[in-house]
């Protein structure tokens, strides 16, 4: 072996015995976060605190202001440098008493709830139903055979560990009053975009804002509804109040653990504050502001202040059509080439089974630690998969800010997903401290490691 040769080897050698001691040592630490936060129950206190003490969270609403007020002070209790609000201003849809029945020959009573935008109907409205499969049968349906009609769209959710199946049913909550309404429909009904059998209808946004009353059933009132049809012409009858009263200020609210090396390179997470009004807020969003303010503080409360900046967002409405974020995404457009991922847990809290990100191949060295270090919670890389980091992330992410997902077991989310049940006993402890230390394992990661989307094999 000649000099030049040996004198080469000597540097690999070195540069590799570097690595391995200082990969050794990041695992090290990243397993000792990973620890503490599986034990701290900050962010699980945190969610029983605001679904008990504020409760249901509708945008617009006297309970949104005090969502608001509270998660300041909770931000500032527990130690974040620095915390601040941003104002948010959108239509104020409010919601008032809602009820439907079936008319003569099977009088009975259906449960309802008005879809997110809809009208009131200013009196009881009555009509024959018509029934149509999904959304495309209804849009290629004859309007001679909707005017005057109720709509009701049967199309049902099915249950997938991803939700996959929300994607192909929420199009009919999304589009189908406007074009029921466009045909003549005199109001429109859809099945609950849910997967229980419970009788709670799902709430939720619509896309437009047509002229009739729209809203949801129940699915065991939705499978008495078809069953009924199927031995006899029925009439419903509708009676909402709802509608849009002008506009309303909320804020998102902002807070900082300011970085030790890059205080201006940013690591933003977090959840939606708002919720709908028919639960209390639990697994959306409740869930994801819990396991994201959990996972953060693991920072102050181990005395290993990070890097970089890691900074938790709870957004305001997102319910209605992400417009914090966008509104977050406009606000700091001249920074976000300093925020240098970015992620959001919205998606109740099922234990975590996987993750993604968006960062370019080849990965940073780091990854192949974080990758081990996360299988200590069973929870495997998925590799570079499309991925949005999560609905109120989808602005940053539009922006070229990189995303990562942690991916949780939702079989059972849209069990309970804008309905009455979403309350605090749904969320099983053990699950989301599960998912508290997986993001606490990746913000070190992120947070802490050199060059983070530069830095390659």
């Amino acid at each position: 072996m000649n000099s030049v040769i040996k004198t080469c080897f000597a540097v690999v050698l070195a540069a590799n015995s570097v690595w391995v001691s200082a990969s050794d040592d990041v695992r090290g630490q990243a397993i000792t976060i990973q620890e503490a936060a599986r034990a701290d129950l900050t962010g699980y206190h945190l969610v029983r605190d605001l679904t008990t003490e504020v409760g249901a969270r509708m945008p617009g609403t006297e309970a949104d202001k005090r969502g608001v007020d509270w998660m300041v002070k909770r931000f500032k209790a527990l130690g974040f440098d620095k915390v601040w609000t941003e104002p948010v201003t959108f239509p104020n849809w409010v919601r008032g008493a809602e009820k439907a029945w079936v008319n003569a020959p099977f009088k009975q009573d259906l449960h309802i709830t008005a879809l997110g935008g809809s009208v009131g109907t200013e009196g009881p409205v009555s009509g024959d139903v018509v029934m149509f499969a999904d959304l495309e049968s209804l849009k290629q349906a004859d309007p001679a055979l909707v005017a005057g009609k109720i709509v009701y769209v049967a199309k049902r959710m099915f249950r997938h560990i991803e939700g996959a199946g929300y994607g192909e049913a929420v199009v009919a909550r999304a589009q189908g009053a406007g074009v029921a309404a466009e045909k003549g429909a005199a109001a429109f009904l859809i099945r609950s975009i849910g997967t229980d059998s419970h009788r709670f209808p799902h709430t939720g946004m619509m896309s437009a804002r047509p002229n009739i009353v729209a809203a949801a059933l129940s699915n065991p009132d939705a499978d008495q509804l078809e069953r009924l049809l199927a031995k006899h012409a029925i009439s419903v009858t509708i009676d909402v109040n709802a509608g849009f009263q002008g506009e309303y200020t909320s804020h998102n609210v902002i807070a900082d653990i300011t970085g030790s090396e890059f205080p201006e390179e940013i690591i933003l997470i977090g959840g939606h504050l708002d919720s709908w009004d028919l639960g209390t807020g639990a697994i959306d969003d409740g869930a994801g502001i819990g396991i994201t303010t959990g996972a953060a503080v693991q920072f102050l409360k181990q005395g290993q202040r990070p890097k970089r900046t890691i900074r938790v967002v709870a957004f305001a409405n997102e319910e209605q059509g992400l417009i914090g974020a966008y509104h977050y995404a406009k606000a700091h457009e001249a920074e976000l080439d300093k925020h240098i991922v970015a992620s959001e847990s919205d998606f109740g809290a099922g234990p975590v089974w996987s993750w993604v990100t968006n960062i370019d191949e080849p990965l940073p060295t780091w990854m192949n630690v974080a990758r081990e270090v996360m299988m200590g919670l069973e929870i495997p890389y998925r590799g570079n998969h499309a991925t949005g980091g999560g609905p109120d992330i989808i602005p940053l992410f539009q922006k070229g800010v990189k995303v990562f997902r942690l991916n949780q077991d939702g079989r059972d989310y849209f069990d309970l997903h804008h309905t009455a049940d979403d309350t605090f006993d749904k969320i099983d402890r053990d699950a989301f401290q599960q998912n508290v230390a997986a993001w606490a394992t990746m913000l070190y990661f992120f947070a802490q490691q050199p060059a983070v989307a530069t830095e390659q094999k």
